[in-house]
């Protein structure tokens, strides 16, 4: 298969329409790792799941710290906690933009940065589709699936789920700060499963694997 690209962050060059970040923090956490993966992880914004300082999705903070060991278990992830390699994985965020210390990006911030997620989840066209807590599950299967309806927005019944998508297979995480005893193992074997199968035959048909 020819590479999307080989860049590594931001690897379709996207620009953020506003920066409203902190002195010393960098205005977005661009998507980052293997822009032709199977597997694309999807989180919040830099203030929950981490980068404000070094623009790299998921490190720096607790929530994310725990996302990656799950990936670096599986075998995604490896090097530098901070900086790490990314092999058949995309990490990237609904709201990539940093945000002042403790506040959060209101309805309309996410709107302004719909289109850029979008672009870039459709540049990078993963099979598998994994959101990382309430906002961004809920984001993706409204936008990339049509089972939205179905499912109340209950992460502990939805995480390490297989739900259908519009030629995604979706596996919502539920966040990590929330975990409880088994979630780690379940997601954990979850990937392991699919990894297992004939994962990318799910590509271009909304079948339910599991």
């Amino acid at each position: 298969m020819q590479n999307v690209t080989n860049r590594t962050s931001n690897p379709f060059g996207l620009r953020p329409p506003f920066d409203r970040s902190d002195s010393g923090d960098r205005p977005a956490a661009f998507g980052y790792g293997d822009a032709n993966a199977d597997f694309h992880v999807i989180g919040d914004f830099p203030g929950v799941h981490g980068g404000e300082t070094n623009g790299i999705p998921f490190t720096e903070t607790e929530a994310g710290a725990a996302v990656q060991d799950v990936l670096r278990e599986i075998g995604f992830a490896s090097g530098p906690q901070d900086e790490p390699v990314l092999e058949n994985c995309f990490w990237s965020y609904v709201h990539m933009c940093s945000l002042p210390d403790g506040e959060r990006p209101t309805d309309e911030d996410y709107a302004d940065l719909e289109r850029f997620f979008d672009a870039e989840l459709r540049a990078i066209n993963a099979h598998i589709l994994l959101p990382v807590g309430a906002r961004a599950t809920d984001h993706v299967l409204r936008e990339y699936t049509t089972q939205r309806r179905r499912f109340d927005l209950d992460m502990p019944s939805l995480h390490a789920r297989d739900i259908r998508g519009r030629g995604f297979m979706v596996v919502p995480v539920a966040d990590p700060v929330e975990w409880t005893d088994g979630d780690r193992e379940a997601i954990v074997s979850k990937l392991e499963a699919i990894l297992a199968s004939d994962y990318r035959q799910t590509k271009g048909v909304a079948t339910l694997v599991g």
